[in-house]
């Protein structure tokens, strides 16, 4: 079976049915002990050290793991990735670009969704085949979830975690199913996790994975991962068919389709307040802005750049917002 990697989620039911084995590059990136080699690598390539560690960090991980074939999303996701494609192409790797049209309009999503499966030479019967066949993954992860806000038995990385690997299932639709059912028959077993205030996460997902880690030591813990669960595609499990599903998907498209799931979100999970992490040097950026302006709930901004790990200033901050919001959560009690 034959790598190709993406460099973000796709519809991943065209490269099964194409017979290829995906590979989320931003997972190959960051699951790596020596990540940052790739974002040097990309550096002595010419990469701007005033660029997105994730875009040198996938260049990075497609060169150093041998992938000779990649999907890249060139509208719907991030603004140089159309600059990467250049880079890619000089180097010798095939891109075959997908768009997640800046109209939301299902007649424009399906003519993208049928460009793609012309590029991969399937039809819409074999994909839909292979959607069916990841239903009941999706159903486990959004299983998940649900032990996570309503039974309070999964940690904030954890939700993480097996939501952010639906982008390509790690390579191994059927080996991650099977991790799946024995993480939540261990998963029921255990005792609720019991803490004070309820967050949420939204944005890119985070270089600094350890801010899950580092939020467990107050009363507080993370219920939703915004993007995260996108990932997972919980409502494609009903939708009727792969138009549908990759039009519900909120991420690509504009901040007032994607802000009213965040809202109905903090309704569902009742939670206290919200940590938007964003990445240097990156658009969305600007996009705290409206979410600040929109969401009716207390939100703190972080911003990761090339490390792994919190900063010493961006802890400080959390441990004041945690300390606000359980000063709010006492008054309201």
């Amino acid at each position: 079976m034959d790598k190709i990697g993406i460099t973000t989620t796709v519809p991943i039911e065209v490269l099964l049915a194409a017979g290829y084995q995906p590979l989320d590059l931003n997972n190959l990136f960051i699951a790596n002990d020596n990540y940052d080699s790739y974002i040097d690598l990309a550096e002595r390539d010419g990469f701007p050290k005033s660029s997105c560690a994730w875009v040198k960090g996938i260049y990075g991980a497609c060169l150093e793991q041998g992938i000779d074939e990649v999907v890249s999303v060139v509208e719907g996701d991030c603004s140089n990735t159309k600059a990467l494609i250049e880079v890619l192409n000089l180097k010798g790797i095939k891109v075959y670009p997908f768009i997640y049209p800046h109209s939301h309009s299902r007649s424009d999503l399906k003519v993208a969704i049928d460009k793609f499966m012309s590029d991969f030479g399937v039809s819409l019967t074999e994909v839909e085949a292979f959607r069916k066949k990841l239903k009941p993954i999706r159903k486990l992860v959004k299983e998940i979830d649900e032990l996570t806000f309503k039974e309070n038995k999964v940690t904030g990385f954890e939700n993480h975690l097996y939501q952010v690997i639906c982008s390509d299932f790690n390579g191994d639709p059927n080996s991650f199913k099977k991790l799946l059912k024995e993480k939540i028959n261990e998963i029921k077993m255990r005792e609720p996790i019991e803490k004070k205030l309820r967050l949420g996460y939204i944005g890119v997902p985070p270089m600094t994975t350890d801010l899950y880690n580092y939020v467990n030591n107050f009363e507080a813990r993370f219920v939703y991962n915004e993007v995260q669960r996108e990932f997972a595609f919980p409502r494609g499990i009903e939708a009727e068919n792969i138009y549908q599903q990759y039009y519900d998907y909120t991420y690509p498209y504009g901040m007032e389709f994607r802000l009213a799931e965040i809202n109905q979100e903090i309704q569902r999970r009742d939670l206290d307040g919200i940590i938007h992490y964003t990445q240097s040097f990156c658009y969305r950026e600007i996009e705290d802005i409206v979410i600040k302006e929109s969401l009716d709930i207390p939100i703190l901004n972080i911003r990761g750049d090339k490390l792994n790990s919190l900063d010493s200033r961006t802890k400080l901050r959390l441990e004041a917002f945690l300390d606000m919001l359980g000063d709010l959560k006492e008054v309201e009690d």
